[in-house]
């Protein structure tokens, strides 16, 4: 019975540590951005290599908590994985973004889970060949939430424990 529980004892302790890291370490967010300053940090003139007009820049919007992805094997969870994302995506998105960011959160979670079931973090999971097909697909649910707007979804940490 023990054998069982401690799971999931793991994983809420896991779930609640993420959590309160990410609230604990998040930046405040942005006031709101006038147009007649100039760019801030989170803005860097790029040009993008999927079609995007980058003259003003690109914007960088951090999501303020980090996900954790329980990898089952055998009925049980083995390991969690705790990753942070972030977006890059045209000025002025940053808006629409944290109106939107639990409908956001839940499509991301929705893909890494599919992708945890599919192996994805399993082997080396972090290699390019690895996690490009995740980026990829944390992009398009993006896009499909906020527009064409977004550039794409960087991994900004990751990390695997095993239980």
């Amino acid at each position: 019975m023990l054998s069982k529980l401690l799971p999931l004892l793991f994983l809420t302790l896991g779930i609640g540590a993420g959590v309160g890291a990410g609230i604990f370490l998040s930046p405040p967010p942005e006031e709101n951005a006038d147009s007649d300053h100039e760019p801030d940090q989170h803005q860097q003139k790029t040009h993008s290599k999927d079609g995007h007009d980058d003259k003003g820049g690109t914007e960088f919007i951090k999501l303020h908590s980090q996900f954790v992805v329980p990898i089952i094997r055998h009925d049980e969870v083995s390991a969690l994985v705790v990753m942070s994302l972030s977006l890059e995506a045209q000025p002025g998105l940053s808006e629409v973004f944290y109106a939107r960011e639990p409908k956001l959160r839940d499509v991301f979670l929705q893909t890494l889970f599919d992708h945890a079931n599919m192996g994805g973090f399993d082997g080396a999971f972090t290699s390019a060949s690895a996690l490009d097909p995740l980026r990829g697909a944390l992009r398009d649910v993006a896009r499909k939430e906020l527009g064409d707007d977004v550039i794409n979804v960087l991994i900004t940490d990751l990390a695997r424990q095993n239980t």
